[in-house]
This record gives structure tokens, C-alpha cells and sequence, in this order.
């Protein structure tokens, strides 16, 4: 296995503990026990039957459901009897989530209606349903204890803000979802005062807890991790992220443009809190009317998707100066729900600061953690202070198509350093296919026109063989394998035939491949979606004057993926996309300029890659 083979050096670190059991019994534990800078399970720990669980909850420095009293919020505990009578103290592994105490159920007729005209108020969206709250104390998940207790770790596990049994109120992605994981860090620490009832006064102390944290989960769960490091709390030593919105525009939104998260036609925000919302009843209307019918009602601007102080308050990268822990981001190549720029811009900015990090990325789809051994080095070094190699490790893990998750390539760094811009000009072909080139027309003065029609699904214009609901541009057949790592960037040129309208770039790999052996890497490369409103400024948008051309740059979705030879490399672009844009009656008309349109595509190698194609 590739991964196993850097973890080179064999470091045991012992520490002999006598722990006083709750009966008066001494046990002489060695904790941790680490091979191939990994901790390893520890028999003593290994029986569920003598795991304490418990509860409590944590008082916070924030009150967002107007009860006038600190919000509290509700904390489970699964750890080894071996650390009640208080000499043994042990690192802790935490996973938050608004999920855990249930979501709305079907039938999700709570999501906006996307059938209308750019610009317009949308139609009015029905409110979501009283979410039923499930869960029995003091369990209130059982994710990541049977992995981390017999490691030496204990678990902990708390909701969200105004979910399950915590108070509050859900504000997806506000101050107090970063603020509820610090306080529980703080308690872990000392500083922060745990209670055994909600509105009691008998307090509880982590007295077996050495006051070091790791965090971690997948999606919302991804994302929590981080909002807490944003806060730069003491004692949050390392986050391992997986699939993290890192940004709520970025989540509902393109360079100015209204987008779905893939998946989820229609989803907004306000959507989301609607799902997670299972908190406390009697705070639900009050909560309903200050954080979704004005905060979110009043900020989120579905007519424009500019971006704005409510989106940048829920961006992380703004924050992301405050970031002191050790983060190992994990995301996949083809996750259209929570598109891979959210880490990747993540851990662009934590590089530059000289945090330590480390990206992983397969090339599936939404969640997957990092094989088990990456994760286990990451908190093991960072939790347990073991010098296990981390910091020399590869920067970049990628799973190569066709190999297993937990098989990755290692590389310096993200994108490979290999990678050279290549920059690709278009020529003629509409209303079949046009060149993909990378020499520089003279000036023609060269202009297709697409219609736009979402009726047609993006799969269904790649593989359209003539239509003039799409333009696209293709390579000749590569000759060889064309190794493509980071962010393509387009620069379109395009005038349209009304003030607002949907762009929607996708670079796909033709033949287009469907039927039982089709891999999920086969057609799609990349996509990206932009405003032309938003050619200036993702922060204020301008109607287009029908006739006029703009110019919108911007990036498509991060990538790393090699393109087999006997493959051509298509851009294709057109107007609304059925599965992510609102949907506007067909009709509206977009020219592009081929001489003043070009794909920048990063390939490692550079040019050279492309050297024996016959152009």
C-alpha cells in the first residue's frame, strides 16, 4: 500500500498509568501504545461493557433564542472506566452536528421553485415541517467510538445549536456554530462551565480529559470542525474536515449566480435550517422569526446572488487567519453536492500561513474519509505529541482513477507541482463541434450564437452530435495520457439578447461513455457556473444591455485527473443547467466571441503533453 510505505520509522511512545477504578481497583495501563506512529488498540479499553457514557450540557457565551439566559448546549461523553477515579487523563476526538437528533422527512415540497425569470422575485417558498426529534440520553451518536475509545481517545459528541436537546437556534453557518464547539472545547480545557441538567446549577468537570482535541466528520459535520478552529481556541489541536462547506455562498451560489447544490434543485439556506431545525418547541416560532423570516429572508437575495455581509459572514476563509490547528483536509473530485473548492481554497490559504496541513481527495463522490492510518498518524501526532513523521509526509494524497480509497499517490504538493498553464482558443464549428486549439486564430472577428433551453440536460448537449442549444469546442484524439491538476479558468466573451442570464461551463471528455461500465470519471472533468450580471464584481451585479459584450473570467471546479489517450477534451458552454440554475423560459441568446474567448487549463507538463497530437 502506498500510504503504509511512507509511514517509515517505528516510534513507541509508553506511558505507564495506574488507574483507580470506581471500585477501589488499581490497573497499570500503558497509554498510548504506538507502532508505525500510529496508536494502536489497548486491550484494557477494547469492551464497550466498560465504557462510561454519559451527559451534560455546556454553557455557552451566546443567547440566540431570546430566553434572556447562556445558550447550553448538549454534550454526550464515551470514555474507559479506567479514567473515573481521575489518574488517567486521555485526548479526545469530537464530532458536532445539527443532524444527530433528527431532520425533516419526506416529502421535501419545502425547497424553492427554480421555474422562473432571472431578476424576478421568486415564487413564495412553502415553510418546512415541524422536525419530530428522536434520540434517548445519554447516547446522542455512536460515530467514531468504536474506532477511537480502544485507541486511547475519549469521544465526544454534542448538537448544534437549537437541534436535539441543545438550546439556541440553528443559524447555518452564523457566529454562535462556531462559537457552541468552542465552549465544549473550553469545558474539555477547564474554561467553561458544564452542568447535569439544562437549567440546573450542579455543575461537571473534565477531569479526565487532557485538554488536547481532535475533530472531525463528514459535510455539515466536515464543516463544524473547521468553524470551530476559526475561533482559534486553545486546546483544538488538529481537525480532519471531510467534504466541509467552508463557504454557504459558494454552497448556494456562483460568481453572482443562484446554484443548487447538486442533488438538491432548489435548496437554500433557509431551506437547510427548515431540515435541521429540532430543537426545543416552545423556541421554534421565535427562532423562525429573528434567524429564517429576517436574518436569511433579508440576506440571502435569491433575485440578484450577489455576494454580501451575510454570505461573508458564513465564508471561513475570512476567518481563517485565527486558525492555529493542524488540518488535514479530505474532499472528492467529482462531490457536486459540496464541490471540492471548499477545501481546496481552505487549504490554499492554511499553506500560505504555514499551518500544517495536508490535502487528501478521491475521485468519487460526496463524503469519504482518509484511509484509516492517515487519520490515526494526524491525530496521533497532534493529540497524543507523538514525532511520527507527519510533517515530512507528502503534502497531497490523490486516489487515481480505478485504485481503492485507501490506496492514494502521494505528491509534494496540491495541484502538482508540475502543473503549467495551458491556455486553449476556440474555432468555429457551431451548431456541431468546434476546435479546441492551442494556437491563436488571426483576428476573425469569429462569433457563435447558442440558444438558451433547459429543457436539455448537460449530458444530453455533450453528447449532441448538432444543436444549437450549446456551444462546444474540442481537442484532436490525445496521443497520450494529459495529466490535468488544479483549477481551469475560462475567460468567456459574451453578449446576451436580454439584461440577465445563466452561464454554465462544463470541460468533458468525449466519446461521452454510458452503460454498465461507465466510471464516474469517465465524461464529466470539471464544471463551473457564472452571472455575466457579475462580470465586475461578485459583490454588486449590473443588468447586461442586450447587444454588448462583457468579459467574465473564472474558475471551474478543482481537479486532478488523467485523460487517457484516444480521448479528446471538450469545453462546453451554454446557458441554464437543468440539474443546478433556475430555470427561465427558453429563448435567451448568448454570442460568444472565439477570438477573445480561452480555456487556461493547468496540465502537468505544460505544453509538452500535447506535443505528438496532430493538430
Amino acid at each position: 500500500m502506498k500510504l503504509i510505505a511512507r509511514f517509515t520509522g517505528l516510534l513507541i511512545t509508553l506511558v505507564l498509568v495506574t488507574a483507580v477504578l470506581s471500585q477501589g481497583q488499581q490497573q497499570t495501563i500503558t497509554v498510548p501504545v504506538i507502532e508505525n506512529g500510529q496508536a494502536q488498540s489497548i486491550p484494557e479499553f477494547e469492551d464497550p461493557e466498560n465504557w462510561l457514557r454519559h451527559d451534560l450540557w455546556v454553557e455557552t457565551e451566546f443567547d440566540t433564542d431570546g430566553d434572556g439566559k447562556p445558550d447550553r448546549m448538549h454534550v454526550s461523553v464515551t470514555r474507559p472506566a479506567q479514567t473515573e477515579g481521575g489518574g488517567l487523563q486521555l485526548p479526545v476526538i469530537y464530532e458536532t452536528s445539527p443532524y444527530y437528533a433528527g431532520t425533516a422527512q419526506p416529502p421535501y415540497d419545502f425547497f424553492w421553485d427554480v421555474r422562473h425569470e432571472l431578476g424576478e422575485e421568486p415564487p413564495e417558498r412553502k415553510k418546512g415541517p415541524e422536525v419530530q426529534r428522536r434520540g434517548q440520553r445519554p447516547i446522542i451518536s455512536n460515530s467514531q467510538i468504536e474506532t477511537w475509545v480502544p485507541r486511547g481517545f475519549i469521544v465526544v459528541h454534542s448538537t448544534s445549536p437549537g437541534t436535539g436537546l441543545s438550546q439556541g437556534a440553528p443559524t447555518v453557518g452564523g457566529e454562535n456554530e462556531s462559537l457552541a464547539p468552542k465552549a465544549v472545547i473550553d469545558w474539555l480545557n477547564g474554561r467553561a462551565n458544564g452542568y447535569t441538567t439544562p437549567d440546573g446549577d450542579e455543575k461537571v468537570e473534565a477531569y479526565w480529559a487532557t485538554g488536547a482535541v481532535g475533530m472531525t466528520g463528514t459535510s455539515y459535520n466536515g464543516t463544524l470542525p473547521l468553524a470551530a478552529a476559526t475561533t482559534g481556541v486553545e486546546g483544538l489541536k488538529a481537525i480532519i474536515p471531510i467534504a466541509p462547506n467552508t463557504s454557504y455562498y459558494h454552497y448556494y451560489r456562483s460568481n453572482g449566480l443562484i446554484r443548487s447544490p447538486g442533488g438538491y434543485l432548489g435548496e437554500d439556506i433557509d431551506v437547510l435550517y427548515d431540515f435541521i431545525h429540532s430543537g426545543d418547541e416552545e423556541k421554534r416560532e421565535y427562532n423562525n422569526r429573528t434567524v429564517r423570516d429576517t436574518e436569511m429572508a433579508e440576506g440571502m437575495d435569491r433575485i440578484t446572488g450577489d455576494y454580501n455581509d451575510f454570505w461573508y459572514g458564513r465564508d471561513y476563509l475570512n476567518q481563517i487567519e485565527n486558525v492555529q490547528a493542524a488540518v488535514l483536509m479530505a474532499h472528492a473530485f467529482n462531490d457536486w453536492n459540496v464541490m471540492p473548492e471548499h477545501s481546496y481554497r481552505i487549504y490554499d490559504a492554511l499553506r500560505e500561513r504555514g499551518v500544517p496541513s495536508m490535502v487528501y481527495y478521491h475521485q468519487d463522490g460526496h463524503g469519504g474519509e482518509p484511509p484509516h492510518e492517515m487519520m490515526n498518524k494526524w491525530f496521533t501526532r497532534y493529540l497524543y505529541d507523538v514525532e511520527n513523521g507527519v510533517e515530512e509526509m507528502p503534502r497531497s494524497w490523490i486516489v487515481r482513477e480505478g485504485d481503492d480509497r485507501d490506496d492514494p499517490t502521494p505528491y509534494d504538493d496540491y495541484p502538482h507541482p508540475g502543473a503549467e498553464e495551458v491556455i486553449f482558443h476556440l474555432t468555429p464549428g457551431a451548431p456541431e463541434r468546434g476546435g479546441l486549439t492551442l494556437n491563436a486564430s488571426p483576428d476573425s472577428e469569429a462569433t457563435e450564437t447558442l440558444v438558451d433551453n433547459v429543457s436539455f440536460s448537460g449530458s444530453a448537449l455533450a453528447q449532441a452530435e448538432w444543436t444549437d442549444h450549446r456551444l462546444i469546442y474540442v481537442t484532436p484524439e490525445l496521443t497520450e495520457p494529459v495529466h490535468i491538476s488544479g483549477e481551469a479558468t475560462v475567460s468567456i466573451r459574451l453578449a446576451s439578447s436580454k439584461p440577465a442570464a445563466n452561464l454554465s461551463v462544463w470541460m468533458v471528455s468525449l466519446p461521452w461513455n454510458e452503460g454498465r461500465n461507465t466510471h464516474i470519471t469517465d465524461n464529466i472533468i470539471t464544471r463551473g457556473w457564472a452571472s455575466p450580471q457579475n462580470h465586475s464584481s461578485i459583490w454588486e451585479s449590473e443588468p447586461l444591455e442586450p447587444g454588448t459584450f462583457y468579459t467574465m473570467e473564472f474558475d471551474l471546479q478543482p481537479n486532478d485527473q488523467v485523460i487517457p489517450a484516444g480521448q479528446q477534451i471538450g469545453l462546453m458552454i451554454f446557458s441554464s443547467d437543468r440539474e443546478y440554475t433556475l430555470w427561465p423560459e427558453p429563448g435567451t441568446e448568448l454570442t460568444i466571441d472565439l477570438d477573445q474567448t480561452t480555456l487556461t487549463l493547468p496540465v502537468v507538463g505544460g505544453e509538452a503533453s500535447f506535443s505528438t497530437m496532430n493538430w
